[in-house]
């Protein structure tokens, strides 16, 4: 598989470069892109919620009126969940609701997404951004010549510091690393830009093992 690589002067193409077919040409499957995006989501969920039940309700425990003779239902409990200032039936509890999904789940979604994302040619090689770009406007005019500003998936190389410290500040742009891509940025993403020196990682990170390498 080929993609054309566009330069961040002019945004123009300057050449062709390969994509690995195992990460950009693989075989889509939406119910595990569903399950990755479904649990990286919950991981970021607190589950600190918490109601109290009528025995963790402040209040006495006496009977609040005699059992008989007064004509009305009988009560046990101040703390009874059908009282005012009673306990909480059924409320949200503290609780964990991390998952984690085996590594090879995990690397087959990632290779459906950007399989997915090259099939509708949202995929866009670019050259690698120039150390001496530092400032968020410098940024903004860069990347407006190659993408459109909605919903930009920006793939850098660790080494490319100073460059995510510009997009950082900048609200259609995600920028991440290329071995720390996030599923969810990436399923809304409406325009994904690869580094060339990102590629390389991603295909090393991401792409299927050859049989009988060590």
């Amino acid at each position: 598989m080929k993609g054309e690589l566009y330069s961040l002067d002019n945004g123009g193409s300057v050449g062709v470069v390969e994509l690995s077919d195992a990460v950009f040409a693989d075989k889509v499957n939406e119910h595990l892109i569903y399950e990755a995006v479904k649990t990286e989501l919950a991981n970021q969920r607190q589950g600190t919620a918490k109601t109290k039940e009528r025995t963790e309700v402040r209040g006495s425990g006496a009977k609040p009126y005699r059992q008989k003779g007064t004509g009305r239902a009988r009560a046990g409990s101040k703390k009874s969940p059908i009282r005012v200032g009673g306990g909480t039936t059924f409320g949200p509890r503290v609780c964990s609701y991390k998952g984690r999904l085996p590594r090879k789940m995990r690397l087959k979604a990632m290779r459906s997404l950007l399989s997915r994302k090259a099939a509708d040619a949202m995929v866009k090689i670019v050259e690698d951004f120039a150390v001496k770009i530092e400032k968020t406007r410098e940024m903004v005019g860069v990347l407006s010549r190659v993408t459109g500003q909605d919903r930009v998936f920006v793939v850098l190389d660790a080494s490319q510091k100073n460059a995510k410290r510009a997009m950082r500040n900048i609200p259609w742009v995600k920028c991440y690393n290329s071995n720390q891509l996030v599923y969810k940025d990436l399923f809304y993403a409406k325009e994904v830009l690869i580094t060339k020196a990102a590629l390389a990682d991603i295909e090393k990170h991401y792409g299927k093992p050859v049989k009988g390498a060590e």
